[in-house]
């Protein structure tokens, strides 16, 4: 029996929606708009898209959103100065510095330059302190995304045996921890496994819920999962095909079709993880405006 399938696109725009109220309820009530700096430096197309994107996504809901778009010769300074005018601005509330940046420019100086209270990717080293201390913060908005798909699906976090399969700062590390929390979206076990694991199907075959986040094309294969496993496939690889005009498709990191046939759930690529990693980015600004709005209110 085929897997059924997590739409990452229709559970987003069900966030999205829930965001709007949200957003209107700010507005009517309290004359509060939140507000996203978005800084891109650079012109490099993948990256343009994205920001093009989010700023699409902000208007969908009533964020506002301010652009700044910097050439690539723009220096380490320029950079860090707008970051700090962004600090400094109330109608912003969250910022977003689109990565990578080119070089020479120090991605870490300008992660760290920008207010731990505005940080709505969850990269300051504040905010990823305060997720694996269990306390308030912005978590990294795709793997919120992740545990949002899966609590949005009726998924069973709490007790289930979750493999990861990845280490990343943005995906696998921030994972692991949000899923050994208490509350809703944790109380799983949690193995973490990597391309360095030593017979790495012994570990994924154990998972009832296996997210695939090495950014490797179709490294999962049947034999690797479980019979009636949950699999999130977090990957976006470009691979040839000549028959489509860019002469390339996406695919993921697991073998859709082999593992449809074995899995009980499983996110496609595209359509699945992708739409909601700018959702929670929504989300998180979303958060930061009634946060901001309560402290100025004391």
């Amino acid at each position: 029996m085929a897997a059924g399938i997590i739409d990452g696109k229709l559970i987003a725009q069900q966030i999205r929606q829930e965001l709007k109220a949200e957003v209107e309820r700010l507005h009517r009530e309290d004359g509060l708009q939140p507000g996203l700096g978005v800084v891109l430096v650079g012109d490099d197309p993948a990256s343009a898209s994205y920001v093009t994107a989010k700023e699409a996504a902000c208007a969908e809901i009533g964020i506002y959103s301010a652009d700044h778009r910097l050439p690539a010769s723009t220096t380490q300074a320029e950079l860090l100065a707008l970051v700090q005018r962004l600090n400094e601005d109330p109608r912003i509330h969250g910022i977003l510095v689109q990565l990578p940046l080119p070089r020479p420019l120090d991605e870490s100086a300008v992660l760290l330059a920008i207010d731990p209270e505005k940080d709505v990717d969850g990269f300051h080293p504040v905010n990823v302190g305060r997720m694996v201390l269990g306390e308030p913060a912005f978590l990294s908005c795709t793997p919120h995304g992740v545990l949002q798909l899966l609590q949005r699906s009726g998924v069973r976090l709490a007790g289930s045996h979750v493999v990861i399969v990845g280490r990343s700062n943005i995906v696998g590390k921030p994972l692991a921890n949000m899923l050994i929390q208490k509350g809703p979206l944790g109380n799983a076990t949690v193995t973490v496994c990597h391309t360095r694991t030593a017979d790495l199907a012994h570990h994924t075959r154990q998972a009832d819920i296996l997210v695939a986040a090495a950014g490797q094309p179709r490294m999962i294969t049947a034999d690797m999962v479980r019979e009636g496993a949950v699999v999130i496939d977090v990957g976006v690889n470009r691979v040839a095909d000549a028959s489509r005009k860019s002469g390339f498709r996406l695919v993921g990191d697991v073998d859709f079709e082999a593992v449809s046939a074995k899995a009980s759930l499983i996110t496609p690529v595209p359509g699945g993880v992708g739409p909601m990693t700018i959702t929670m980015l929504l989300h998180n600004t979303v958060a930061s405006a009634r946060q901001h709005h309560l402290k100025a209110s004391r």
